[in-house]
């Protein structure tokens, strides 16, 4: 009696210590990393490499024509007489421009200017210091600059979590998990956390993709230094609370039943 004593005490301690408190979501602290990420990522500079469409404005057509390569005049005053351009001021169309690839010695070879150096410059400091040369050559310039390569951070439970380059300078929040290669099996559906800053401030919003409606909200176009973090669902979380030999002691619990039932027969 007393070895089957032991048996039966065994078998649950077996359990006890082949258990952990392993949890694959940060759970609480969730929304906080999230957002140290983003905080980092919107004070990104501008690396080489980087392709910035950049467009300049001005009152006169001829004066910004050498500033804006590739670009007609053509173009701009089909924009004026469209009414997408007021006829005061001379602009380009902001959806497309001349593209300009930061080189390896971090600068741009920007017509007319020259070299100009992107080291350690956010981009709205080096939109301020290319408006400060043109007004060498421009009155009253105005200059707008996009990221044509922006960046995005996939977390959490996909297949490959990571930093993504966005070629074409547009990300949709589907694209962006499919380039992580999706959810995992583990991945929740019904709450994927997005965190993105807008004129300094923090916004968040959660998704839920088993719903359609989804695309509607603005926060399925993705921004430059989006984060999204996909979470555990319960049947990871579950899981992670056993250790990586639970299934080797549960074979071994249950021989030792299969002989003690059998020592207790005879």
């Amino acid at each position: 009696m007393k070895f089957k004593k032991f048996i039966l005490l065994l078998i649950p301690s077996m359990f006890f210590f082949s258990c952990n408190t392993n949890n694959v979501n940060y759970m609480q602290d969730i929304d906080q990393k999230a957002t140290e990420i983003a905080l980092v990522k919107q004070k990104n500079t501008l690396q080489p490499g980087d392709q910035l469409v950049i467009t300049v404005m001005a009152k006169d057509i001829d004066i910004v024509k050498p500033f804006n390569q590739n670009y007609s005049s053509g173009q701009m005053l089909q924009g004026q007489i469209s009414g997408n351009i007021p006829p005061t001021a001379t602009t380009l169309p902001t959806t497309s421009g001349p593209t300009y690839i930061i080189d390896q010695q971090g600068d741009v070879d920007f017509p007319v200017l020259g070299k100009i150096g992107s080291k350690h410059l956010t981009l709205e400091e080096f939109k301020v210091k290319l408006l400060q040369r043109l007004t060498q050559y421009i009155k009253e310039p105005s200059v707008n600059i996009r990221l044509n390569n922006f960046k995005v951070s996939v977390m959490g439970e996909v297949v490959r979590p990571g930093e993504y380059v966005m070629a074409d300078g547009k990300a949709t929040f589907m694209s962006a998990l499919g380039m992580a290669g999706d959810l995992t099996i583990y991945g929740n559906r019904n709450d994927i956390l997005v965190v993105r800053t807008v004129d300094g401030k923090m916004e968040k919003a959660r998704i839920d993709l088993t719903r359609s409606d989804f695309i509607e909200s603005p926060y399925y176009n993705l921004m430059q230094g989006d984060v999204i973090y996909v979470s555990a669902n319960k049947t990871r979380q579950i899981a992670s609370k056993f250790g990586p030999q639970t299934a080797i002691y549960i074979s071994v619990a249950s021989v030792i039943v299969t002989i003690l039932a059998l020592v207790i027969k005879k």
